[in-house]
């Protein structure tokens, strides 16, 4: 008996359905809020430090608590929990959107990210089981679309949202789809029963304790100027002290928090690195060019948006196509065509300017679409190919960890990496400017004109502001490239698919 989940095909394309509206509604949920920000501070009486934590607070919660979700799963069951994660999803968005002050915004938000967390993994793992072996592929692109697509589309919905109505409906349009989804799953979700499994107390305390610090770093680190801060310097120490605990912790325990079954599987493994840095680059991209493209090139926050579109498209299109490969082409030739065309895509926009139009960006976000979208698919199969199904919640988990934690290092990274070469470059190109070199600018030229020589300085300033900041946006570009190229060598030591990966698992039906 093969470890599916016997269903009628019928039932499995309507839990399909149920299952993605569920996982659409998490995920947008994870940028959905960034365009809002700005109505929510004045609405909240925050100010721009502490209005931060209406998204910090989500990131941290939801990374702490989806760890637990393998333990959860063998101690209420996957069905339960899953309801239980929709209800307190939802719930806790029409809480965000009734919020009257920063602080129950902030706590609504922490339960959101709670109750939210498990909702990936456990969707991850339903695709997984209601789906044959052979139709596991079509089962991921699915699945992988949704989370793929989703953060693109956040922002866009957002700010539609938030022009049309106000910040508080960013948060209310989840109600629908979370009842609709409750509903859904306690008609069609089978129950399935799930050996319990004992807690890791220690090994999950350490590991909160390192997501924590982990996130606290990323988001004062350019606050509070970095390691020249003894606040960063130990939550750094921290974080770097629990993760090493918990490595040798999960090596030695009984029954860790994250079988160690998961880190002993070298395409698991290799699969968690490529997805920390191709979520990373997408996300990065995705929070990058949208202020680029608004405060450098004058687009507006609705024309910014739809300039995104060209590269959630080209990902639905080409996950639809990876899918249809696999068991045909090498799932390796195919991430590795994926990575190729990213890093093409990244090593053009490094040749982006301040007088282009939008051909540049459509053209590149086309073809970094059509990288992501070809190697997410035989990612995901990789990944999980060689794993027990006995595991295969848990390592859902450790898989969604990684994207939340590759998204979150790689913005704040590219963030800081920007705020630092934008003085760099400002500096630079201030020093090539004085009044020898333009003698206009302070000489009686501009007087003979009608305009004072202050008002000339400041106008070059803007000029090389904007110069500085697009050679910094570029300079992000660049190291974006050279990231993807830098893991193209990991394709080696992954090991190829054979038909009948899957382990077999009887799955009990109540």
């Amino acid at each position: 008996m093969t470890d599916a989940i016997e269903i009628s095909p019928q039932r499995r394309i309507a839990l399909t359905v149920v299952v993605m509206a569920a996982t659409m509604m998490q995920v947008l949920d994870s940028t959905i809020a960034n365009v809002a920000l700005p109505h929510m501070q004045a609405s909240l009486g925050a100010t721009p430090d502490t209005i931060s934590w209406v998204l910090t607070s989500y990131i941290i919660a939801a990374a702490v608590a989806t760890p637990m979700t393998g333990w959860l799963e063998s101690r209420v069951g996957r069905r339960a929990l899953i309801l239980i994660s929709v209800t307190g999803f939802t719930l806790a968005s029409m809480l965000c959107g009734i919020s009257a002050s920063l602080g129950m915004m902030v706590g609504a938000r922490l339960l959101q990210g709670l109750a939210g967390a498990f909702i990936g993994p456990l969707s991850q793992a339903i695709m997984l089981d209601i789906y044959p072996v052979e139709q596991r592929a079509r089962a991921l692109t699915i699945w992988g679309m949704g989370i793929m697509v989703g953060p693109i589309l956040g922002p866009i919905v957002g700010g539609i949202l938030t022009e049309s109505h106000n910040w508080r409906w960013v948060f209310f349009i989840n109600a629908p789809f979370g009842i609709a989804a409750f509903v859904g799953l306690l008609i069609l979700l089978p129950k399935v029963k799930i050996k319990a499994a004992p807690f890791d107390m220690m090994g999950f305390a350490m590991i909160a304790i390192a997501l924590c610090s982990l996130q606290l770093v990323l988001d004062r680190g350019t606050q509070l100027d970095w390691f020249e801060s003894p606040e960063i310097m130990i939550e750094a120490g921290l974080c770097i002290a629990m993760l090493w605990m918990f490595a040798v912790h999960t090596a030695s325990a009984r029954a860790p928090l994250l079988p160690i079954e998961l880190f002993r599987d070298r395409n698991f493994v290799i699969a968690n690195l490529f997805l920390l840095v191709i979520i990373g680059i997408m996300m990065s991209s995705a929070a990058l060019l949208p202020p680029m493209m608004q405060s450098l090139l004058g687009y507006n926050t609705v024309d910014a948006g739809l300039l995104i579109v060209p590269r959630g498209v080209a990902i639905m299109a080409t996950m639809m196509i990876s899918g249809r490969l696999m068991g045909k082409v090498d799932a390796r030739i195919i991430i590795l065509t994926g990575m190729v065309l990213v890093n093409v895509a990244q090593w053009l926009m490094t040749g982006f300017s301040l007088g282009m139009d939008r051909q540049p960006m459509i053209v590149t976000g086309l073809i970094q679409g059509f990288g992501f979208g070809l190697v997410m698919v035989p990612l995901n199969m990789i990944a999980f190919s060689t794993l027990s199904p006995t595991v295969r919640t848990s390592a859902a988990a450790l898989y969604n960890l990684s994207r939340n934690i590759g998204g979150a290092v790689a913005i704040s990274m590219f963030t800081a990496v920007l705020a630092h070469n934008l003085q760099v470059s400002h500096s630079d190109l201030a020093a090539h400017f004085s009044a020898i070199r333009f003698p206009f600018v302070e000489g009686g030229l501009l007087e003979s004109m009608g305009m004072e020589s202050g008002t000339a300085l400041k106008m070059v300033d803007v000029e090389i502001n904007r110069q500085a900041m697009m050679i910094a946006y570029l300079d992000d570009f660049w190291l974006m490239a050279v990231m993807t190229l830098s893991t193209l060598p990991l394709i080696l030591f992954l090991n190829p698919m054979k038909e009948g990966d899957d382990s077999e698992m009887p799955v009990v039906m109540e």
